[in-house]
């Protein structure tokens, strides 16, 4: 691992020590945890962008829909 130093304001600190606290974890732990679900979370939004840009380049024709919605269709009685 590699050691780094950040800035922080004084709340932001005093709230990461406090969660810490609560999770029995280290002011490290919590920084790398919360550093890797962020950066987790962006690798998500980066795809969804990409899925995004791909249906709009290329969108999908109503016959392609129709298969599904017979088969979402609820079950007559």
């Amino acid at each position: 691992m590699e050691t780094i130093q950040v800035v922080v304001d004084s709340k932001l600190l005093k709230a990461a020590d406090l969660a810490a606290k609560r999770q029995k974890v280290n002011r490290s732990a919590l920084i790398r945890r919360a550093l890797q679900e962020h950066l987790k979370r962006l690798r998500e939004l980066e795809l969804e962008a990409q899925d995004r840009r791909g249906y709009m380049a290329q969108p999908q024709r109503e016959e392609e829909l129709r298969v599904w919605e017979d088969a979402a269709a609820w079950p007559e009685d």
